[in-house]
């Protein structure tokens, strides 16, 4: 990867510190140290995600991420199931960290 990543200040789970510094570069990167390898549908969740973010200022955790993807993507889309074959484990948590937010309040 280009050294300008190297020099991005994560915290120690791996979040991005400054919001600012985020690329889809950027976010490349944490999916591959996440051993994601992003399609087209991870980046529709991933900007949905920054949307959500710049609208509410707040990272959603599951219910309202899943309430939001079937409102901007279909109902097919808008599952908890559908997120997690995307972003195994936790999907808020995982999702966000690769769009460049902070891990969402309520996740543990």
């Amino acid at each position: 990867m280009n050294n300008s990543i190297d020099n991005i200040a994560l915290d120690e789970e791996g979040y991005l510190l400054n919001l600012a510094d985020w690329t889809a570069d950027l976010a490349l990167y944490l999916a591959e140290k996440e051993s994601l390898e992003l399609t087209e549908q991870h980046w529709e969740i991933i900007y949905l995600l920054r949307d959500f973010y710049q609208q509410f200022e707040v990272s959603p955790a599951m219910r309202p991420l899943v309430k939001a993807v079937s409102k901007s993507l279909g109902p097919e889309k808008g599952k908890s199931i559908y997120l997690m074959k995307l972003f195994p484990g936790s999907p808020p948590k995982l999702a966000a960290k690769i769009a460049g937010l902070p891990k969402p309040a309520n996740c543990l």
